[in-house]
């Protein structure tokens, strides 16, 4: 295999096994390691340009890798079976760059892999395109399909931090601290309404959005809608 490698880090055989066939049918180069001492062992060794990462490994929590495996400059998707919210923002906070819960569809795992290559990469050149929509965010600019879209200075800013990770989940506090740096008291509230404004004008039908997506409990989502 001649694409990126990607290290598959779980302690259960079939798990490896299914991600191993999606990825090589990709065109992926694949190595396994089963617990998180073969991981890092194999992080030199290796090189991987990207991790999945399970939570529960027996000889220590996939959370304390996370922060290790960043300071490689590996990009990371955690695939674990852990479904709590505070699972899933605790790892994204800790620099992950995508989770995924099991069971999963392979070909949504393929798209968070791909999407977070691309974010270690150093994300999009120029403008951001995500289907129809552009993202112009060094002239703070935006259309959708062709089409100029006027926003106020705070729609823009929260669309320029979803759009700097497309595809991927960005989550509240990032977009918070990102949108209102100076601000002590960053009330959720202020986020969800402009999101709310932002998909009045972005989404085709705003009560049911498919491109700005929301993570429940976690943040939002970028999506070619």
């Amino acid at each position: 295999m001649s694409g990126p490698t990607i290290m598959v880090v779980d302690d259960e055989p079939q798990i490896r096994r299914l991600c191993r066939v999606a990825l090589e049918r990709a065109e992926y180069r694949v190595v396994e390691a089963e617990n998180a001492a073969a991981a890092l062992g194999l992080v030199d060794d290796a090189r991987p340009d990207a991790v999945l990462l399970d939570l529960g490994l027996p000889d220590r929590d996939g959370l304390e890798l996370v922060p290790i495996l960043k300071r490689a400059g590996v990009a990371i998707v955690v695939v674990s079976a852990r479904e709590a919210t505070d699972d899933k923002v605790a790892a994204l906070d800790l620099g992950a760059d995508d989770y995924l819960t099991k069971p999963f569809d392979t070909e949504e795992l393929l798209a968070r892999i791909r999407a977070a290559l691309r974010h270690r990469r150093g994300g999009e050149v120029g403008p951001v395109r995500v289907g129809a929509l552009e993202v112009d965010i060094d002239r703070h600019r935006v259309s959708l399909g062709g089409s100029e879209v006027h926003l106020t200075r705070k729609e823009f800013d929260v669309l320029a931090a979803l759009a700097q990770a497309p595809g991927r989940v960005v989550t509240h506090r990032a977009i918070l601290e990102a949108v209102w740096p100076h601000s002590v008291d960053r009330p959720i509230e202020y986020l969800r309404i402009v999101v709310r404004n932002l998909r009045q004008k972005l989404e085709a039908d705003p009560s049911a959005p498919t491109r700005i997506v929301n993570e429940l409990g976690i943040g939002y989502r970028l999506m070619d809608g």
